[in-house]
């Protein structure tokens, strides 16, 4: 606002030097002062007036000069400004393309891992109504043949029946010993099939939670998912969020507030202000990586944010020890397949070992005061594992 000030006043003085040379409305006498106090040129005649009286002046020319120098100053800064105001118009512009971008990405992620869910569900509801059929047809078969064998019954039964009738009418063959005993010659009675029917609750009982378990089978549950607003513009995380590997190409990112520019780290999405929390970290196919936590209020910009607020192991074949602080970092010398990384948020610490050999590594101990987050730096590729498979 001062230099805006200061503008208006260097334009107040520079148009009253060109009209230096017009006359006074009142007093018809040229213009060659300038009052100080009321901003505005006056004449000799004006200066004495009671109008104007206490008041300083001086010579127009000499008050652009003595403001010109000041000005140019009010109008870098005023340059400055603009610039800096182009400059944040141009972030904007790239966050909104870059929201528009995430959001299609997002969708077409959406859109395929929900296939695989209803795909699953389709594979479950053919495998359901087929195994529904197949002992529909199987109690079907078994029906027909117990109706097979009952009409061989039947048909036996009325030939019997008819001969018998045409006996009758003989009275002489009535009475061997053969007709009667041909009349007693029975088959035993044919049983109702019990269990014939299809066992329903094989199908439809507790349904859902059936296939709920069944579902657990195909789906992962990671413990820490990573947050891609916060990932160097070297790192390329994957579709699920779960491994980060590095790329020659800096990615046209936002340089949004939360993203590391400098070092090249990415952090989980979820903070912890509370409780335990454990999860297991694939490094074999890394030559160098750093993991830990850190605050959520550290600076993310530039490469002092080693010093402080991070708690991680890390591993550099080449030994490049010089930016860490051994109050925060600790050297891991061998080269391992997994990292354990088990926070303890209320006890203080945040301790690291090797879940294949079950080796303990490196214990910090601290007081946190700040919500703090999985950190994952690396160069090459890093991935964290599901709990199904630790």
């Amino acid at each position: 606002m001062k230099s805006l000030r200061l503008l208006f006043f260097y334009l107040v003085v520079t148009v009253s030097v060109k009209r230096s040379v017009e006359i006074c409305s009142l007093h018809s006498e040229k213009l060659k002062l300038f009052c100080l106090e009321d901003k505005q040129p006056v004449c000799l005649v004006c200066r004495d007036s009671q109008q104007h009286e206490n008041h300083k002046f001086r010579p127009i020319g000499e008050v652009v000069s003595s403001y010109k120098e000041e000005l140019n100053t009010a109008l870098k800064s005023l340059q400055g400004k603009l610039k800096h105001k182009e400059n944040i118009k141009g972030t904007i512009e790239n966050i909104v393309l870059h929201i528009k971008s995430q959001a299609d990405h997002t969708e077409h992620q959406i859109k395929q891992q929900f296939e695989k869910l209803h795909q699953f569900l389709r594979d479950e509801e053919e495998a359901t109504i087929t195994a529904l059929r197949e002992e529909e047809e199987q109690r079907k078969r078994m029906m027909k043949e117990k109706l097979e064998g009952i009409n061989r019954h039947i048909s036996a039964l009325s030939h019997t029946i008819k001969d018998t009738e045409e006996m009758m009418k003989d009275n002489d063959v009535f009475l061997t010993p053969e007709c009667s005993s041909r009349v007693q010659i029975s088959q035993p009675d044919p049983q109702r099939p019990s269990g014939a029917f299809i066992q329903v609750p094989r199908y439809l009982g507790n349904l859902p939670f059936r296939v709920w378990k069944k579902m657990q089978d195909i789906v992962q549950h990671t413990p820490v998912i990573l947050d891609p607003n916060t990932a160097n513009p070297f790192l390329v995380l994957s579709d699920d969020l779960t491994s980060v590997r590095y790329s020659e190409d800096n990615q046209p990112l936002p340089d949004n507030p939360e993203r590391f520019d400098s070092y090249p780290c990415v952090l989980g999405s979820e903070g912890f202000n509370s409780g335990t929390h454990c999860w297991d970290v694939e490094v074999k196919e890394s030559r160098y990586w750093s993991l830990g936590v850190t605050t959520a209020s550290k600076q993310r910009k530039g490469w002092k944010f080693l010093y402080t607020d991070v708690w991680s192991v890390w591993y550099d074949p080449f030994q490049f020890v010089s930016v860490f602080q051994p109050n925060t970092t600790f050297p891991v010398k061998q080269k391992l397949e997994r990292v354990r990384v088990y926070l303890d948020y209320d006890g203080g610490t945040v301790s690291f070992s090797d879940p294949v050999t079950n080796t303990h590594l490196h214990t910090f101990t601290t007081s946190f005061t700040d919500t703090v987050f999985p950190f994952f730096g690396s160069i090459f590729h890093l991935r964290i594992l599901p709990l199904i498979s630790q």
